[in-house]
């Protein structure tokens, strides 16, 4: 007998907020909610390590248009570091490589995580999903080899200390996207001539949004029926709050669905680079450019 057909899903479209649980990939997370929903497409937006928890937003449907502006939104993580400790990974997760007695005072850990607020180079760590020549950093990293990474200008808007004690820091920090935390917990070490690795790391925002309003998979999971979990979901625009909207009426919502670019009356968003399409009774369609002569472009429809 042949295979029977995979199961493709139903068509659902929105955003769940999840609050990531320790110790599963991020893929993983997704994997285990699109399965409960039955849903046809989904993705996540910006990955978290195994070891990190908190909000991890996932797309499905048309919402996956729209999953890239999350990640490049400035971002909070809660993070516990300890001192005197390198892994190979720069996260507990690792295998300690290198180990020093810890004797700095709180004053001298305060000055570190000041010296880093603002921007700086960071070198992204080999533990990474960043690509080179379309390779994983972190595939790369499992099979021992180790190759040079080119720093890339970050931005730390605030690093709040929180706790030292021990061998044990605490602080937060609010970060630019591209911002990697094992490599400013392993520059902070590096700093105060200790080593150090992150212990424990929960993200508590994204751009506008909060863990605070997510749901783990064990409530996501609980709820009474699928109807229950498709209502946690949030509509696709309330992630893109940052762009203006334009009101369509209905003849120029059936130009922009065809793919046309519509002229606007009274303009004034001139050269928008993004605005949020609605057309008739606030229905979302999608993303689109205004150019210099008030022209309204389809770039990215919910059609």
């Amino acid at each position: 007998m042949g295979r029977g057909r995979k199961k493709k899903g139903v068509p659902i479209n929105g955003v769940l907020l999840l609050d990531k649980q320790q110790g599963i990939t991020s893929n993983k997370a997704l994997q285990q909610c699109r399965y409960l929903i039955n849903a046809q497409k989904g993705g996540h937006t910006g990955a978290l390590d195994p070891l990190a928890t908190g909000l991890l937003p996932l797309c499905f449907g048309q919402a996956t248009k729209v999953s890239s502006f999350l990640l490049d939104s400035d971002k909070t993580y809660e993070v516990t570091a300890t001192l005197g400790k390198i892994t190979d990974t720069g996260d507990a997760d690792g295998k300690v490589i290198e180990s020093a007695a810890v004797q700095v005072t709180e004053q001298d850990v305060k000055n570190a995580i000041e010296s880093f607020i603002g921007e700086y180079d960071q070198v992204p760590p080999m533990y990474s999903a960043l690509k080179v020549n379309g390779q994983p950093l972190y595939k790369l990293a499992r099979q021992g080899i180790e190759i040079e990474r080119k720093a890339r200008r970050v931005n730390a808007y605030d690093i709040r200390y929180a706790n030292f004690e021990g061998d044990e820091l605490a602080f937060e920090v609010d970060c630019s996207s591209g911002f990697y935390v094992r490599s400013l917990v392993e520059d902070i070490g590096r700093t105060l001539g200790c080593g150090a690795h992150v212990k424990t790391l929960r993200r508590s925002r994204i751009g506008k949004l909060s863990v605070a309003d997510a749901i783990t998979f064990a409530d996501f999971e609980a709820c009474e029926d699928n109807q229950a979990r498709i209502r946690k979901l949030i509509a696709a625009d309330l992630l893109l709050d940052k762009f203006p909207g334009v009101m369509l009426n209905i003849g120029q919502q059936v130009e922009i669905q065809y793919g046309r670019v519509v002229p606007l009356e009274n303009n004034i968003y001139p050269e928008a680079p993004w605005v949020r399409i609605y057309g008739p009774e606030n229905v979302f369609l999608g993303l689109g450019n205004i150019n210099a002569e008030g022209q309204l472009a389809p770039k990215r429809l919910f059609i």
